[in-house]
């Protein structure tokens, strides 16, 4: 992506500060919605008493996550804002550590163990997984690969944690 690019897709939200809020309050809706999710998931499991299931809808998202941390951490990719002359509609101070996108990461992989527990549920927390990693590359804060890398880490993980794995 270059300024051009970004121009593009962000000229609607730029020229339009009321679609500017709206971005900015649908991305942290939906930062809420995966903080919500991902408890309510454990205490269903839980509430259901399997116990094995719980074990491993903690477990494999808190290994990929320190997976996808330590990676990230010292791959260090700067971000959109960094790099090119854009003025970004998410405000963020953080330098580097774009490549992939955590949030993007963390709300797929909550869709995707919603998934293995309850596909409704799954299926429209897939949708505001994709949503959310548009509105960062919309909101200059992360390049179309940070969020397509980390949605990919997250159906890896897991499908290896949840469909291979014999638990």
């Amino acid at each position: 992506m270059n300024e051009q690019r970004y121009q593009a897709i962000s000229r609607p939200f730029q020229e339009n500060p009321n679609a500017a809020l709206w971005l900015i309050w649908a991305n942290k809706a939906l930062t809420v919605v995966g903080y919500v999710a991902y408890p309510v998931l454990l205490i269903a499991v839980a509430l259901a008493g399997a116990w094995m299931d719980l074990v491993k809808f903690v477990v494999v998202p808190a290994l990929a996550f320190a997976l996808l941390s330590v990676f990230r951490a010292r791959y260090n990719a700067p971000r959109p804002y960094e790099v090119l002359a854009i003025e970004p509609i998410i405000h963020k101070d953080t330098i580097g550590k774009s490549f992939p996108s955590r949030h993007t990461f963390s709300m797929m992989m909550i869709a995707c163990s919603w998934l293995a527990w309850f596909a409704p549920v799954g299926i429209a927390l897939i949708i505001c997984a994709c949503v959310m990693g548009a509105l960062r590359v919309i909101g200059g804060v992360h390049f179309p690969r940070d969020v397509v890398a980390g949605a990919l880490f997250a159906v890896v993980c897991a499908s290896i944690g949840y469909c291979i794995i014999p638990w």
